[in-house]
């Protein structure tokens, strides 16, 4: 194993710069919910499954390593799943659980450093710069939090280990699932030269396919673009990649971002075509995101009413208020108003979506205020 002591002055990063001062550790749990799922009932242990529902528009939230060789994948479709791996055991899946067990893994992180930016219930980056046990070492601090992991939740996590978030990121994904893998700071600038675009955190298949027309397939091929040719290309994410191809990620590990938005949306088992369904659709979803900004303390004043039509075409409208919504009966109206230039439809609608953005979490109280559309 080797020991990632970066505050070693010998080992300059990129440039001779001091980035190696940096230590930044992502954790990525493995499997999550699958293995969850797979440790709370010996019957699954060792079988293809995927939590997610079954049903013909279902979706695969998330799946086993046994099922991933199969070709099964979180965000599939169930029925493609299944065309995959015809043994495949569906789960339904228990968020409250998942809740619980990441808040015990963060109660873990938390006895190292405060710095901790959660990226989702299963992973999250940790500055460990200057952490709360004097440890030198961030490859034994990532060691040890691995450790801890599996004992106190029986579950497996993989992490990366190096000066930068990114770097960090793209090293937890190299020995998976249960794996530690360390980029130092010398090297990082050779990593990211043969790394694939298609690879690169960050980079999609639409940003990738437009950097391959362009000639650029791997970190090599983006290092020798010029800046000026990055910001013509790709615009005020240009200087980002530049710096990138370079090993350079200057991002701090934030714990108190601020979560802004808050939503939900359901596919339908059998298309809808009436307004009367659609609003009757919507009720649970308008009743989950509500609950979740009340919980918080959130207050929003943009809502968001997403559609997919039968053939996929997706479509959004949006209204911002003046003031912070302060009931679930506002995001009713709202919804309503958006929802009602959809109908009649030419074609059904597959699924529908809410979401609450503009979030704020200020002292200010504005129940009972009158609801104000700029119509």
């Amino acid at each position: 194993m080797v020991d990632f002591r970066l505050a070693d002055e010998s080992d300059r990063g990129p440039g001779g710069l001091g980035v190696a001062e940096r230590k930044i550790i992502h954790v990525d749990m493995d499997a999550f919910y699958a293995s969850v799922e797979q440790r709370d009932n010996p019957d699954l242990r060792g079988k293809p499954i995927a939590v997610g529902g079954s049903r013909e528009r279902g979706v695969v939230a998330a799946a086993s390593y046994e099922a991933r060789k199969f070709g099964v994948r979180s965000a599939m479709a169930s029925v493609t799943a299944k065309r995959k791996c015809a043994g495949l055991i569906f789960v339904k899946p228990r968020f409250d659980v998942y809740r619980a067990i990441s808040q015990q893994i963060r109660a873990i992180f938390a006895e190292y450093t405060p710095l901790i930016e959660p990226l989702s219930l299963d992973e999250a980056y940790l500055d460990v710069t200057g952490n709360l046990k004097g440890i030198a070492s961030a490859t034994v601090i990532a060691e040890e939090i691995r450790a801890r992991i599996r004992s106190e939740t029986s579950l497996t996590a993989s992490a990366g280990v190096s000066y930068n978030k990114f770097l960090a990121k793209m090293a937890s994904d190299e020995n998976k699932p249960d794996g530690l893998f360390v980029i130092k700071p010398k090297a990082g600038p050779s990593y990211v030269e043969a790394l694939p675009v298609g690879k690169f955190h960050g980079i999609g298949p639409a940003t990738q396919a437009k950097m391959e027309s362009l000639g650029i397939r791997n970190g090599a091929d983006l290092r020798a673009q010029s800046l000026e040719f990055l910001r013509e290309h790709f615009g005020k994410v240009g200087p980002y990649y530049f710096s990138l191809a370079r090993g350079i990620d200057e991002r701090p590990v934030c714990s108190d971002r601020v979560r802004k938005s808050v939503g939900a949306e359901t596919t339908f088992h059998a298309d809808l075509f009436t307004a009367e369904e659609a609003r009757t659709a919507l009720e649970p979803l308008i009743a989950k995101v509500w609950s979740s900004c009340e919980r918080s303390t959130l207050k929003s004043r943009t809502v968001t009413l997403k559609a997919k039509y039968a053939d996929f075409q997706q479509i959004t409208r949006s209204r911002t208020l003046d003031s912070p919504i302060a009931s679930r009966a506002e995001i009713e109206d709202v919804v309503s108003l958006l929802l009602q230039p959809l109908f009649p439809v030419s074609k059904g609608i597959r699924l529908l979506g809410v979401t609450l953005s503009s979030l704020d979490n200020g002292p200010e109280n504005r129940i009972g205020q009158q609801l104000l559309l700029p119509l």
